[in-house]
């Protein structure tokens, strides 16, 4: 099955393993830390970066794939609909049916506002269905959310919103126990204790989770929530504009089932974005740990109506994503791995950087080893590094495999890798998107009323870089106060005339500023199709 320079770096793993178990390298100083990123991680990388030519962030630079949908053609001209005969007439729209849009739809349903979810695929395909490591929350005696918030705040490079973060650690007590009130079945010790664990950049242990299937588990539970509660979802339908009333605040969406082609029109007093985040634009041309409806169309939607972004330029590559076998290129390999004991070491089984390094160091440090140091495993498509995941057993004993992480146990079994008794590869893998829509601590744009936003389209909550567990984290707090401040504002809105002035409008921006595409946006779906 394996070469014999790949079986010679296997076992030169074995070898060191001992050894690399008691051994801890030094944390990276905050310039070495600096340095190595501004040379390796992948946001630094100028060429891969283009100014806007439109849009309340014209000039700002962002990916040439975000730039390429930002400043793209509706999808719909506004005489394609009847704004005067709505489908849906709501008091809160979500739209998106992941972590945040079911969370919102809850709180919002529960403050006694007529709700509805649109999900361009069904509820619960989305990034929190595969987020599997866990979700923070400083609810121990030795922690606080004081220190949890400094521990982000340092983690993001010093750049989150302080009110966003401030609401994050505080209200994330009350998140565990609102999910667990639901049913959420985090791991516990038999006298009902949370078990709680290290993540990268954390200086407590305060991550909990449900085994390797925490996002799956929460996603579980609050699908079957919505459903009990007998809130509306529509599946299989995207909204692809937005639409704003004579006073210019947001009133609606344009919806278009995704299987007919068919639009309608949801008039609503307030909307809520949680479309997710952007790996299936695969930046750079990295492979991504995403679901397949990844693909920003919440930060197209809210730009489109004026809404400004925050932080667009940097996008987080998980340090660990499987790089072999190839059918599973991409695929998340959580950080609890790391967590539990596992580390990272080169193909002449050398550990290379502190085990619980922040993502976006650790990222960093793989791709120096596998490019510069050239210290990587060659797995016929590319350079890897080993993370060596028996060590777990030799650390917590034998079964504490199977026990906490079995979702990564069966993922590579399938390929005949048991990681109780081999390492496995890893390469950095698209996996979040730090930047997003510009929104105060209530959730509500700040260039769009009545328009909230919550989950990974959100901009600023984590700065530059997200510690593990965040997002689980942020899904909930932000998501809950969205649908509950979403369902308090729509009753004291009265929507005037609807109107998608603004298709026409940014179109000749667009002109105005010499673009001239054959793209469309939102993109909806990945195309996969061989050219």
């Amino acid at each position: 099955m394996y070469s014999e320079k790949f079986t010679a770096s296997i076992a030169a793993v074995e070898a060191a393993r001992e050894a690399n178990i008691a051994y801890e390298p030094a944390r990276m100083s905050a310039k070495e830390k600096e340095e190595l990123l501004a040379a390796y991680h992948p946001d630094y990388k100028k060429s891969e970066f283009v100014a806007l030519k439109v849009g309340a962030n014209k000039g700002d630079v962002v990916p040439h794939e975000l730039a390429d949908t930002l400043q793209a053609n509706s999808r719909i001209k506004a005489d394609d609909v009847d704004l005067d005969s709505p489908a849906y007439d709501v008091d809160v729209l979500v739209i998106g049916g992941g972590g945040a849009g079911t969370s919102a739809a809850i709180e919002a349903h529960r403050a006694g506002a007529d709700t509805m979810i649109v999900t361009k695929l069904r509820m619960g395909d989305a990034n929190t269905m595969m987020a599997e490591g866990g979700i923070q929350a400083a609810d121990k005696p030795n922690d606080s959310p004081a220190i949890h918030y400094l521990d982000a705040f340092g983690g993001g490079h010093f750049a989150a919103k302080p009110e966003l973060l401030y609401k994050l650690v505080n209200d994330a007590p009350d998140a565990i126990l609102w999910l667990n009130e639901l049913g959420v079945e985090f791991d516990k010790t038999e006298d009902g204790t949370m078990i709680t664990t290290h993540g990268g950049g954390t200086s407590r242990k305060r991550m909990h989770a449900a085994k390797d299937y925490t996002g799956a588990e929460i996603m579980r539970t609050l699908r079957d929530e919505v459903l009990n509660s007998g809130i509306t979802v529509v599946d299989f339908t995207s909204a692809v504009e937005l639409i704003l009333d004579d006073a210019g605040n947001a009133a609606g969406a344009v919806l278009m089932n995704m299987e007919t082609g068919e639009l309608m029109v949801a008039r609503a007093k307030t909307v809520i974005i949680a479309t997710g985040g952007a790996g299936r634009m695969h930046y750079q041309g990295f492979p991504t740990s995403n679901h397949y409806g990844a693909t920003a169309d919440g930060l197209v939607l809210g730009y489109r109506v004026g809404a400004k972004l925050l932080y667009a330029d940097t996008l987080q590559y998980h340090p660990t994503g499987a790089a072999y076998p190839s059918q599973i290129f991409g695929a998340l390999v959580t950080e609890k791995v790391r967590s539990l004991g596992a580390k990272l070491v080169n193909a002449d089984g050398k550990v290379f950087m502190h085990p619980l390094e922040t993502r976006d160091v650790a990222a960093a440090s793989i791709i120096r080893e596998c490019s510069d140091r050239k210290n990587g495993v060659d797995t016929g498509s590319g350079t890897a590094v080993w993370l060596d995941t028996p060590m777990i057993e030799k650390i917590g004993g034998e079964g504490t495999i199977e026990k906490r992480i079995p979702a990564m146990m069966r993922m590579f079994a399938e390929y005949g890798i048991d990681i109780r008794k081999e390492p496995i590869l890893v390469y950095p893998t698209l996996h979040y998107q730090n930047g997003g829509l510009d929104i105060d601590a209530d959730g509500m744009t700040t260039a769009v009323k009545n328009l909230y936003v919550a989950g990974e389209a959100v901009g600023g909550i984590h700065g530059r870089n997200r510690l593990m567990g965040n997002s689980l984290l942020d899904i909930i707090v932000f998501g809950r106060s969205a649908g509950k401040n979403a369902a308090a504002k729509s009753r004291e809105v009265s929507v005037g005339k609807l109107t998608l002035d603004h298709i026409a409008a940014f179109a000749k921006e667009c002109k105005d500023a010499g673009i001239v595409t054959d793209a469309v946006s939102p993109k909806l779906l990945p195309d996969y199709r061989r050219k």
